[in-house]
């Protein structure tokens, strides 16, 4: 579904760790979601980037930098990673990065693009790059 940015609030992208969430709105206008951004305040090159509706359902979940992930299957996963809702599951299973949809998932800036690509935000909250980006 296309979504697109609730507000024109500017937000700062957490470089040197922590938490930013972006309103998003279908472009219908009847379904909310939101997109948070984070990243740890420790290891700079580990972080989340999630796509929910309803407020707390995960829809898509980026992982990187961190450790890899086993699946209830007992398969394991690479990091980064892509959690994908699954009817029964949540956001329980993760997948490879699409390298067709992820061109440089070493660069936390690019990739939270491509993220926002993927998860069809056609109109991006405004998140301010800053100097740790």
């Amino acid at each position: 579904m296309q979504k697109r940015r609730a507000d024109s609030t500017n937000l700062n992208y957490p470089g040197l760790g922590g938490r930013v969430t972006a309103p998003l709105v279908s472009v219908d206008g009847k379904e909310r979601f939101l997109l948070d951004v984070w990243r740890s305040k420790i290891t700079l090159g580990k972080g989340t980037y999630q796509n929910r509706g309803r407020k707390t359902v995960i829809l898509a979940r980026l992982d990187f930098g961190g450790a890899p992930h086993r699946n209830p299957d007992g398969k394991e996963i690479d990091i980064p990673h892509l959690h994908l809702y699954r009817e029964g599951f949540g956001d329980k299973y993760a997948f490879p990065v699409p390298p067709d949809k992820f061109s440089n998932p070493s660069d936390p800036w690019l990739t939270l693009e491509d993220f926002m690509r993927f998860c069809n935000i056609i109109e991006q909250p405004i998140i301010i790059r800053g100097l740790f980006t």
